[in-house]
């Protein structure tokens, strides 16, 4: 059985998170957040973003990057998501096992693990030249949908 992880490291705004998990089990996927996180987990923003599915969702905590780096291989390939990505993400036939890598919402993914991972940096194609980057729970979204639809088309 194929497994979908979505991580999203350090995030610092409630409602993206809660928003976050709603779409992971719309998906299929298990969300993954690693800690300093810029809320509470129970914060009544998180838990209304959430809905009453928040309960639901297949949540792991992580207190570093360090510690769920160690751990990525059993997860599944990563993807790096940055609006600086080295390719699109429709460009990647993703595998069974892939874990989706986000970064915080002010900042993004730090310099020096996009540079470490630069083959598997992914972007969002976005046709106004002036924007930065698209919200983090739509881009997560995106990014989730594009897994599914590819496992959905190929019957896995």
């Amino acid at each position: 059985m194929s497994s979908l992880h979505v991580i999203l490291v350090e995030p610092e705004i409630h409602w993206n998170t809660g928003n976050i998990g709603r779409t992971t089990l719309a998906a299929g996927a298990e969300l993954h957040l690693v800690e300093p996180l810029g809320f509470s987990l129970d914060d009544r923003y998180l838990l209304r973003a959430g809905l009453d599915y928040w309960p639901h969702v297949r949540l792991r905590v992580w207190p570093s990057w360090d510690a769920i780096e160690r751990r990525l291989p059993e997860l599944g390939e990563p993807f790096f998501f940055s609006s600086q990505g080295a390719r699109s993400f429709w460009d990647v036939h993703y595998p069974d096992d892939v874990a989706l890598v986000f970064g915080c919402e002010s900042v993004g993914l730090p310099e020096t693990l996009l540079a470490r991972h630069a083959a598997r940096t992914l972007r969002i194609p976005m046709v106004e030249p002036r924007l930065r980057s698209i919200n983090l729970s739509t881009t997560a979204g995106l990014a989730m949908f594009e897994v599914v639809r590819q496992r959905t088309a190929s019957g896995s």
